[in-house]
């Protein structure tokens, strides 16, 4: 049994969380990769490390002494050295910092470097090795990672070791250290998983898991237990704030489970992602396995007498946002209307543009555009073996007085998305948590 286990920037905050990580480590022995963060946030209003290098370079860019500012970086890890009471030399490293900062030094090293002092500190607190991802995550020219060589290169770092290993970055095939997008480090967990086929991707934050709805529109929602990669695209996509995008993909291509798990309680079991559950029964559970949506949508809808007939109409109302930039979301359809589903940001800039191209080039008979939209998805692996499942949501909504102005369900039926006013927002999230999860 092989675990790969990442830390993020709350785990890596002070010492306590230090001494946490250690005795989750420790506690079970097939964790014996350990991907970490840069310190985060002790409380509100601090500072995250990587904030500060952020600022760091700044100075540097515009001439602005930062010895105020790196010394306050240098002061948080070397306390929690000291407060951990180790006896680990971390003043030349910074030190050769400093001096590579005054005579010159990339944004991405510079800031790449909160990563690359939490994994030397905690590497020396467990007694693991240290394998810097500068040697292994490789990038290509083109900026994307070259899963196939860094898989190779962490192969022959790791395997068979018990390391600790900084997220966020990798390097380019000239060496330089390029970063990753925020969330990086949780992108270099999962590559790690991959490339080393583990049993199961852990990570672990200061959440017990992904909600069941937002929990700022429902008090105390609960925590997804067992949810599938397809579900989790569903709800992130639609809003959820959920892992970053590119950390499913490598674990996802080679069915490695992953785990979400909080820091802060080590017994919660947090929510297990998988392909698939195969003791998942059709009469078993909630009918829902998750809530989410936003608001800041726009519906378009371009009504025309024989447009159903009339070849390439489709097509070209879709090029004609694609012309303007605007990503169409959902897409649902009459017999002689075609409604498109955009965000506002993007469809306000160009509203009037776009729509006197869409006279000029199809000549509807007419143009609807329904402003402050907001979409709820309704997204639950079980539904597709639900009589009815549909129409219990419709009437819940109906009951407690939404107006649904849009529906679009797909034909694997793994989700239902619904378009309202964004006054009923709230109200559509409380009452579908409330009716069908349990």
């Amino acid at each position: 049994m092989l675990k790969v286990a990442k830390f993020g920037g709350s785990s890596m905050a002070d010492a306590a969380h230090y001494k946490q990580v250690r005795d989750i480590v420790l506690s079970d022995p097939s964790r014996t990769v350990i991907v970490v963060s840069a310190a985060g946030k002790r409380f509100s209003n601090d500072y995250k490390i990587t904030d500060l290098l952020y600022l760091c370079y700044a100075h540097i860019k515009y001439g602005v002494p930062c010895d105020s500012v790196f010394g306050t970086i240098r002061d948080r890890y070397l306390g929690i050295r000291d407060e951990l009471q180790m006896d680990f030399p971390l003043e030349d490293d910074f030190d050769a910092l400093f001096a590579e900062m005054k005579s010159g030094i990339s944004e991405d090293r510079l800031v790449s470097r909160g990563e690359y002092f939490s994994a030397k500190l905690l590497s020396a607190y467990l007694g693991f090795e240290f394998v810097d991802s500068e040697h292994w995550v490789r990038f290509k020219f083109d900026g994307s990672v070259d899963q196939e060589a860094s898989y190779e290169a962490l192969c022959h770092a790791a395997s068979g070791r018990k390391c600790v290993i900084p997220g966020f970055y990798g390097a380019m095939p000239d060496g330089h250290v390029k970063l990753m997008d925020r969330g990086g480090s949780d992108i270099t967990g999962a590559l790690a998983a991959a490339a080393l086929d583990a049993d199961v991707y852990e990570n672990w934050t200061d959440v017990s898991g992904i909600l069941m709805a937002d929990p700022r529109i429902v008090k105390n929602a609960k925590t997804i237990g067992r949810i599938t990669y397809s579900e989790l695209r569903e709800l992130s996509y639609i809003g959820a704030q959920v892992l970053h995008e590119a950390t499913i993909f490598p674990v996802r291509e080679k069915n490695i489970p992953l785990n979400i798990r909080n820091t802060n309680d080590p017994e919660n079991p947090g929510t297990m992602i998988r392909d698939s559950f195969e003791d998942d029964l059709p009469t078993e559970g909630n009918l829902i396995t998750g809530i989410a949506g936003r608001k800041g949508f726009t519906i378009v809808t371009i009504t025309k007498n024989g447009m159903s007939s009339e070849v390439g109409a489709i097509r070209r109302i879709l090029g004609i946002f694609e012309n303007f930039n605007i990503a169409i979301h959902y897409a649902p359809s009459g017999v002689d209307c075609y409604s498109v589903v955009v965000e506002n940001k993007q469809f306000d800039p160009c509203r009037y543009s776009c729509l006197a191209e869409i006279q000029k080039e199809l000549s509807p008979d007419h143009i609807h555009v329904s402003e402050n939209i907001a979409v709820v998805a309704v997204v639950g692996r079980k539904m597709v073996f639900r009589t009815g499942s549909s129409g219990r949501i419709f009437a819940a909504l109906g009951e407690s007085g939404v107006n649904i102005r849009m529906i679009s369900q797909g034909p694997e039926e793994l989700n239902i998305i619904i378009g309202m006013k964004e006054r009923d927002y709230e109200t559509a999230v409380r009452t579908l948590y409330e009716r069908f999860i349990h």
